[in-house]
């Protein structure tokens, strides 16, 4: 499964010319955290963030910093700096460049992505950089839980009894606990979704898979990291 079949495709966008109080009462209006800045041709050019609107408001002089920070760095030196506090535009205020997908990633290098990056969100761009959709935290969670809710409707009983085994077997480590797990098994292959905390409980997990009776095949998809239980 790729970023195409996961993504949100209708995506609300504003231009780099857009006023900081347009795009402050967008974000309001949808509900949404954040908005993709893109050029006429649909090129994706930065993102605006909340935490971008808030450093707007705020400024960098409201932020506490010790006497040894501000002699090594004068925000009001920063010219960068200054547009992102007083900017009046997407462009001024907007994170560039964008951290971004293709639409064939993975669901595991998404996840891995987002959670090394420490952000919520990924803007998914053709071989061009135009925009064609974004895919969240939200999206990989959404695609875990229905494959949870419809893996046991149409599994055989043999692929229900390794998928119960293995199930069973991980409960006895700490690491499989701690993994966010969705296991399927169809005609003896076992299939691996979401994350876990490190690549050695990454390769525990395929190898109590493959030890485990029945199966024919394992198809690894987690992601390395710890994914928050909220997703935004």
């Amino acid at each position: 499964m790729f970023a195409r079949n996961i993504m949100t495709k209708n995506v609300v966008t504003v231009g780099p010319e857009a006023p900081v109080t347009e795009v402050a009462t967008l974000l309001l209006e949808r509900g949404i955290s954040a908005v993709p800045v893109i050029k006429g041709d649909g090129t994706l050019v930065g993102i605006v963030s909340e935490g971008d609107l808030v450093h707007r408001v705020q400024g960098d002089h409201e932020v506490p910093r010790s006497w040894w920070l501000k002699l090594l760095s004068d925000p009001d030196g920063n010219p960068r700096e200054y547009l992102k506090s007083h900017g009046r535009t997407a462009a001024d205020v907007m994170t560039s460049p964008v951290e971004t997908v293709t639409e064939f990633a993975s669901i595991a290098e998404i996840a891995t992505t987002l959670e090394a990056k420490g952000i919520k969100r990924l803007p998914v761009v053709d071989d061009g950089g135009h925009l064609v959709g974004i895919v969240s935290r939200a999206n990989i969670i959404k695609v875990l839980v229905d494959s949870t809710e419809g893996s046991s409707s149409n599994i055989s009983k043999a692929d229900e009894d390794i998928r119960r085994s293995l199930q069973e077997e991980l409960k006895n480590y700490t690491w499989g606990e701690s993994t966010i797990l969705n296991i399927e098994v169809e005609d003896g292959i076992v299939r691996f979704w979401g994350m876990t905390e490190s690549d050695d409980a990454r390769k525990a997990l395929e190898l109590a898979a493959k030890n485990t009776q029945g199966v024919k095949a394992v198809e690894n998809n987690l992601g390395i990291g710890r994914l928050p239980a909220a997703a935004i």
